[in-house]
């Protein structure tokens, strides 16, 4: 269950280098960055509604008086991309050449999933500049890596990193006290990119949703998708569905991450994986979802 929300936080993590974050980090409440080095900032992701990118842009400006002149989106969800329109006019939208082909695949989908949802006069803003595996970028004298990793959270993530900061912007490959979402993406590819990103030593960690961590975050997330997967192997000999199985999980140490009607697509993934489908296999996007909601007693709550 999705607690309460409270006012987003700009927090400097780094000098020059900000995460945004929105409480409590639960649908559609995502997390933003920004790199205010210079006279060209660097802003990572946007927010899900108008008014919420328009507080993102507002807390941006108190920090520096020069717009973004970037902008990187992680992926192609709504909740971090649908602000991008609000900040186009200054800034290039950049990301993973994939996540290009997503958004203007899916468009305003998630509108449609929370119809209540004051969403604003928001639209699909695609990244004028994409890339493959790799793109360096500077604001100031900061350097700043985006990198694709592999499939995790989506098949084409990007991360944010910045080696001098040690500072690492995750997307939603990572998340801090909400559960890891695995619907389009993989488990076993999450864990091998989550082992990645340990090896480059981020001091901190910007996860996608929650609350700013260290190197515990990828503990955490890890820990949960590797007993996602001890459950579908136990859900498999047993000769129960996914659905079944999640009826039937003890989450354990991760019974108290929000959003845990999550595990359901989860272990469809997982299910998947153990019977040889490659990471970002594609599975039924629509059945998955329409089974987590079965399994939460309905469309579960988003605060955006």
């Amino acid at each position: 269950m999705t607690g309460s929300t409270g006012a987003p936080l700009l927090r400097e993590v780094a000098e020059h280098v900000h995460a945004y974050v929105q409480p409590d980090g639960g649908w559609c409440l995502n997390n933003a960055g920004l790199i205010s080095a210079g006279d060209r900032p660097v802003l990572i992701d946007t927010a899900a509604t108008e008014a919420r990118a328009r507080a993102l842009k507002d807390a941006v400006s108190r920090v520096t008086p020069h717009a973004p002149r970037f902008v990187v989106n992680t992926h192609a969800h709504g909740d971090h991309t649908f602000g991008n329109r609000f900040f186009a006019d200054r800034a290039v939208i950049v990301a993973h050449e994939g996540t290009r082909a997503e958004m203007e695949l899916a468009g305003l989908h998630l509108t449609g999933l929370w119809p209540d949802v004051p969403w604003g006069e928001v639209r699909v803003e695609l990244p004028g500049l994409t890339f493959r595996d790799a793109l360096p970028l500077r604001a100031g004298e900061v350097r700043v890596e985006l990198l694709h990793l592999g499939t995790a959270h989506t098949t084409n993530d990007t991360v944010v990193w910045l080696p001098a900061q040690r500072v690492l912007f995750t997307g939603d490959i990572v998340m801090s006290g909400a559960t890891p979402f695995c619907l389009s993406g993989s488990v076993s590819g999450s864990l091998a990119v989550i082992e990645e990103l340990r090896a480059l030593g981020p001091t901190t960690v910007v996860a996608g949703h929650g609350p700013v961590g260290g190197p515990e975050l990828l503990d955490t997330t890890a820990g949960y998708l590797r007993h996602v997967q001890r459950l579908a192997a136990e859900g498999i000999a047993a000769g129960l569905t996914p659905l079944e199985t999640a009826h039937e999980a003890d989450l354990g140490p991760f019974a108290g991450l929000l959003d845990s009607e999550r595990l359901v697509p989860n272990l469809h993934r997982a299910y998947a994986e153990a019977a040889g489908a490659p990471p970002g296999h594609p599975l039924d996007i629509e059945g998955m979802f329409c089974e987590m909601v079965a399994f939460h007693g309905g469309l579960p709550a988003c605060s955006a």
